[in-house]
């Protein structure tokens, strides 16, 4: 390595669509750790697939909780005609 060279300046870099076809991946650990370190490397330097990966590990946590949510009573009933009424 030559002086002032970084372990992630020597990753080769991948692009953004790469990044979010991996993502969720990435936060259940199933990539190798060559495309986990590029992957780590591009959300370092893009707030915009670091948004992605926040919201889809916020996703994967809701789902993998299995809870259920009750919601209001009348709830569906008022759902549903909303849906009548702008599906029309």
């Amino acid at each position: 390595m030559e002086e002032g060279e970084t372990v992630v300046s020597r990753i080769a870099t991948i692009d953004c669509e790469h990044v979010i076809l991996a993502i969720s991946d990435y936060i259940e650990g199933a990539v190798d750790l060559c495309l986990h370190d590029r992957i780590k490397a591009h959300l370092a330097e893009c707030n915009h697939c670091l948004a992605i990966h926040d919201g889809t590990r916020n996703v994967l946590t809701l789902v993998a909780d299995g809870s259920v949510l009750e919601v209001p009573s009348g709830f569906g009933k008022r759902l549903y005609s909303r849906l009548h009424s702008v599906l029309k």
